[in-house]
């Protein structure tokens, strides 16, 4: 697949509709690109390799576009493996070829590749600039953006900032489909731990004058950047997206599902405009994840299992403690037949998440709804309705 960029930078990745997860856990139904870039000047720089399935196409686009000319330099972003399957063969290919690198992915490299290239690697430093001849390559150091070793590269003549995996989405390159879900999906369930160091590289890249993100992942952005940048900065600071509210729930037999659709008739009573529902046991649990991110309320219905939380309900809360989860207002429903405990797990699930406010009533429903249940959820969909 080879795509002109520019009059000297392009495009030679490859999209891949053969794989189903994404890092062995994350549905892609539209597939996944590996995007790797080409800059031809009196040097050559080859921007970032592909994953070991797109390797032999990686090639062909390669040899399309530089024909008998060599690759001066091969720069590294990113060394997770579906970025960087393709380093040996290439270095093989361009015997004379430098591999541009931090210091971090030095260190790291021997993990990925057999044969030894230290003598063949150049390190770059914070601000250093490597120069192509009319293009000038910036280096901006970006760790755990989600790896250790990740480094931006701005190109500072037509002002293009690769960006290793930040500002990736899901999704082949051939598919059109709306880009801020499947980047945000993707943002959340990937890099989202990592929003202080998110925060750190967005400051580095406001100094500078953009015109066109290459991420490794996704489109490449040419307009409105403003915009995708600015959904980076309110994802990595944890910020909500919209105002709404996203009721979660798990139901057993039925009875606390019901007691979801109740309460979903509440809120909206209280006029409120965006409700979305979850049952986490059917739902794609990443999509689930980056609602939660998205609106600025959440409500758990869960319940009792074994003493404890349902499956389910237990992932869920991993996946948001593990990823960050702050500054929200939830809202909590339990239900057990004889010794209700969910609502204590659901708490101690929150108590190390950041700036959580827990909305009051916890309304308890033993088995099934009844006048005074009905109530309660009345009085916490008002409750929640208002903040």
């Amino acid at each position: 697949m080879n795509i002109n960029l520019t009059a000297k930078i392009k495009y030679v990745g490859v999209n891949d509709k053969t794989l189903d997860l994404f890092e062995s856990q994350y549905k892609i139904p539209n597939g996944v690109s590996y995007n790797s870039y080409i800059i031809e000047d009196e040097k050559v720089a080859l921007m970032d390799t592909v994953d070991k399935r797109a390797v032999s196409e990686w090639i062909k686009n390669i040899e399309t576009i530089l024909k008998d000319k060599k690759a001066d330099y091969l720069i590294i972003s990113h060394l997770e493996p579906d970025h960087s399957a393709g380093i040996e063969l290439i270095a093989e290919k361009y015997p004379n070829m430098k591999i541009v690198l931090s210091q971090k992915a030095q260190v790291m490299l021997p993990q990925f590749v057999s044969k030894n290239l230290s003598d063949r690697c150049m390190i770059v430093k914070e601000g250093e600039i490597l120069d192509l001849g009319h293009h000038k390559l910036q280096f901006i150091m970006a760790p755990m953006v989600h790896w250790p070793e990740v480094m931006f590269t701005y190109e500072q003549t037509e002002k293009v900032l690769f960006s290793a995996d930040g500002f990736g989405k899901f999704g082949a390159l051939d598919v059109e489909e709306d880009w801020d879900c499947e980047a945000r999906r993707y943002y959340f369930n990937i890099v989202g731990k990592y929003g202080a160091q998110v925060q750190a590289v967005l400051k580095k890249a406001a100094v500078l004058q953009i015109q066109m993100i290459c991420p490794l992942h996704g489109p490449i952005l040419k307009e409105n950047l403003g915009y995708y940048i600015d959904r980076y900065n309110i994802w990595s600071s944890y910020k909500p997206e919209e105002k709404g509210i996203l009721v979660a729930y798990n139901s057993i037999h039925g009875n606390t599902a019901k007691a979801v659709e109740k309460l979903v008739e509440m809120l909206k009573e209280q006029h409120v405009e965006k409700v979305v529902i979850s049952d986490l046991a059917r739902a794609d649990m990443s999509e689930v994840v980056e609602d939660a991110f998205r609106y600025d309320r959440l409500i758990i219905a869960a319940p009792t299992y074994d003493a404890g939380l349902f499956p389910t309900t237990e992932e869920f809360l991993n996946h948001l403690q593990h990823k960050n989860y702050q500054n929200r207002t939830i809202g909590i429903i339990e239900n057990g037949s004889w010794a209700p405990m969910a609502a204590k797990c659901v708490q101690n699930k929150l108590k190390d998440m950041k700036n959580i406010t827990i909305c009051e009533p916890i309304v308890t429903i033993k088995t099934s709804m009844n006048e005074e249940t009905i109530e309660k959820m009345q009085e916490l969909a008002k409750m929640m309705a208002n903040y």
